[in-house]
């Protein structure tokens, strides 16, 4: 079973707070805010559709606190959104350390109201980081795996695992930004990137794992159980 550190015992209570908003969205805050005050100054009425931009762009970028499970063999949710897939496929040729068997792939489909900041799967070593110009297809189309514009991420656990997992631009998304590079060392739930403005993440599971989520599923980034090695296995993969 997955285990959470326990809470530190004294009198101090924890509060709710907003969430914080990742640095990669500030340019965009300020440059809306710009155009907020130039409205109230200049065209008074686009000043409040600005303002309500202003704060839907804030809200993009928010980068909430995650508690990440522990746990021998456990693989943890990359992105906030909905399981839309879940199959087995052949990993992609640029993860080529997966090797060419099938692999259960469970794709994440996230819309413009989640939270966009990825974390990785588990703890390792960053072993592959393919980058892969492309289009801008729906990502919730299962070829956006294929065409669209992607970054593939290979992460190794000390016990052998590898895991990889594929962020994917959509539709309205145009830049995938990433964190980290091959050699890099990253704990369970550390963020790895993001993508702006809607799209989608797929993670090919190890193939000794068990999938723990289910069609339609929503997931957390850093929160949500995929699989686990040895687990009793989820329903919901389709053929």
């Amino acid at each position: 079973m997955p285990s959470i550190d326990p809470p530190a015992i004294g009198t101090t209570t924890v509060k709710w707070r907003f969430p914080g908003m990742h640095r990669e969205g500030r340019p965009y805050v300020i440059a809306a805010g710009v155009l907020t005050l130039a409205a109230m100054l200049f065209w008074p009425f686009a000043a409040w559709p600005l303002a309500f931009l202003t704060l839907g762009i804030a809200a993009f970028f928010r980068d909430p606190i995650r508690v990440t499970p522990r746990g021998d063999g456990l693989v943890i949710a990359p992105a906030d959104g909905l399981v839309t897939m879940i199959r087995p496929v052949v990993p992609p040729a640029e993860l080529a350390a997966l090797g060419t068997a099938p692999l259960v792939r469970v794709s994440i489909f996230m819309s413009v109201f989640d939270v966009h900041v990825n974390r990785t799967p588990i703890a390792g070593v960053v072993r592959q980081v393919v980058y892969i110009s492309g289009k801008f297809l729906n990502a919730d189309l299962d070829k956006a795996s294929d065409d669209n514009e992607r970054q593939h991420i290979v992460v190794e656990h000390r016990d052998g695992h590898l895991v990889g997992f594929t962020q994917i631009a959509g539709l309205v998304a145009r830049r995938i930004v990433g964190f980290v590079k091959i050699g890099d060392m990253i704990a369970a739930g550390q963020r790895v990137g993001l993508i702006r403005f809607g799209s989608r993440v797929d993670v090919y599971l190890p193939a000794d794992s068990a999938c723990q989520v289910v069609l339609g599923q929503r997931t957390l980034a850093g929160e949500t159980i995929l699989a686990r090695a040895g687990g009793e296995v989820a329903t919901g993969v389709t053929q």
